[in-house]
């Protein structure tokens, strides 16, 4: 009999494809559109590109997950579990990384702070956007490797310690994994992003109460583009920590006499993630609006000639 928090995750990865796969494909066509016409992205945009494809293979393999975790008892999935588990931790380390180079990207294009480090990063992130991607998901992956020989090495340990299960079966991990794994793939990027999000935040503040005392009576520049921007890193690190939580809280339920009922919301939020991510994107580029709905408009005209 499968229970009411079984058929929840069954519905969330349902609900997750059909809003995560078309929206982030969208954006990954998007860009790609923009590639065709101009022939290059800006870097935000590469950064989107990469949010697209991460998003619509983090999906796909969560819901994988969840569905595993749903028929388990009925099959013999362990090292389909395995594989999934090591995935999706892989995908969700190299997105947290790609929330941070968007992050250093708004940062020293909007604060345009003079010292050497700023100047060397926004001149990096300006050139070799596309090989730091690169390199980001080289240094994830190989981080990520270590994970198989942890998984394979302890899962038939019946300890509960440091473990993370799909669907019944138990995959732990020694601290000695989990420590650095932890610090470079989450706490780092998030340290970084939030440091971003302070400066960006700070350089704002302090712009936006220098023109209100400026009594030249010069016409006040716009800054919708920097207040889009720092809503965007705000709004990715929001997603950010409520995915932390929610892996601290599943965590915990294996560990504590917690209620089911908090670990079932966190697990149903993070498999809705992705979508959300996407409209993260939608609102933050106004290009990816114009050419989505320059899409919808000249299908729908042609379904009315039709």
């Amino acid at each position: 009999m499968i229970s009411p928090r079984s058929i929840s995750f069954l519905v969330s990865a349902v609900l997750g494809l059909v809003l995560a796969i078309p929206s982030n494909t969208c954006i990954v066509m998007g860009n790609l559109d923009i590639i065709r016409k101009k022939g290059k992205l800006s870097p935000s945009d590469v950064i989107f590109l990469g949010k697209g494809i991460v998003n619509i293979l983090l999906q796909c393999v969560m819901s994988l997950q969840a569905i595993l975790y749903v028929f388990s008892p009925f099959l013999n999935i362990k090292q389909a579990g395995m594989f999934v588990s090591i995935s999706t931790h892989c995908l969700v380390y190299y997105s947290f990384w790609l929330t941070f180079w968007l992050s250093a990207h708004y940062c020293t294009s909007i604060t345009n702070l003079s010292y050497g480090f700023f100047i060397w990063i926004k001149r990096i992130l300006s050139n070799f956007l596309s090989h730091l991607l690169f390199l980001t998901a080289l240094g994830v992956f190989i981080m990520s490797v270590p994970g198989i020989l942890a998984l394979n090495a302890e899962s038939h340990l019946q300890s509960s310690e440091n473990s993370t299960g799909i669907s019944g079966t138990k995959f732990c991990f020694s601290l000695s994994y989990l420590v650095p794994v932890t610090i470079l793939g989450i706490i780092l990027p998030f340290c970084l992003s939030l440091l971003c999000l302070v400066l960006t935040s700070s350089f704002l503040l302090r712009h936006v109460w220098r023109v209100k005392n400026n009594d030249s009576g010069s016409t006040r520049p716009t800054l919708q583009a920097h207040v889009t921007a720092l809503r965007t890193i705000f709004f990715l690190l929001l997603i950010f920590s409520i995915f932390c939580m929610s892996q601290v809280l599943l965590f915990l339920e294996k560990s504590t006499q917690l209620t089911e009922l908090l670990p079932a919301v966190s697990w149903n939020l993070q498999l809705l993630s992705p979508s959300v991510e996407a409209a993260i994107i939608f609102q933050a580029s106004n290009k990816l609006r114009r050419i989505i709905l320059r899409r919808f408009w000249t299908r729908s005209r042609r379904n009315t000639e039709t």
